[in-house]
């Protein structure tokens, strides 16, 4: 719960923005971790859920972690069963993953759980406020990156 600031830094957004995305960050590790996932390859696997043979240098961007561990995420999640990689039909060294039968199933189990988490995130908000935010949130990022470089990744 929000206390009374002690500090300036306490009142700046950037900062409340942090802590607000830290705390999703837990409550969806907890949840995730009942099903045998962590938030990053739920990440991964709603990612490929959309966009079957997608890169991993893609899917590191997306998923807001470095390329060398997406590359141990998507071994991983190879060998829980849960994605295939085939080679590009024209760039052999190239592996496209998607998503197997299982890994359908799961994403798809996941996903009432992490749409849970975001209710209850958004519980004290209106209707309007959400969509409000979700705009507002939406300029704060392109006015970030108008410069046309993306932050670095920071495996968190």
């Amino acid at each position: 719960m929000l206390t009374k600031s002690s500090s300036v830094e306490d009142d700046r957004i950037g900062y409340l923005l942090k802590r607000a995305q830290q705390a999703l960050r837990l409550r969806m590790d907890r949840v995730l971790e009942r099903k045998g996932l962590t938030t990053p390859q739920y990440s991964v696997l709603s990612w490929l859920e959309h966009q079957p043979g997608i890169s991993s240098a893609e899917l590191s961007r997306r998923s807001f972690v470095t390329p060398q561990t997406m590359i141990r995420i998507v071994e991983n999640l190879e060998t829980l069963g849960l994605i295939r990689r085939e080679p590009h039909p024209t760039h052999g060294r190239i592996l496209m993953a998607s998503l197997t039968r299982e890994g359908e199933k799961v994403v798809a189990a996941c996903h009432a759980e992490v749409n849970a988490v975001e209710k209850q995130m958004l519980h004290g908000l209106t209707k309007h406020e959400q969509v409000e935010l979700r705009r507002l949130l939406v300029r704060c990022i392109a006015a970030v990156e108008e410069d046309g470089h993306h932050p670095r990744p920071v495996d968190s």
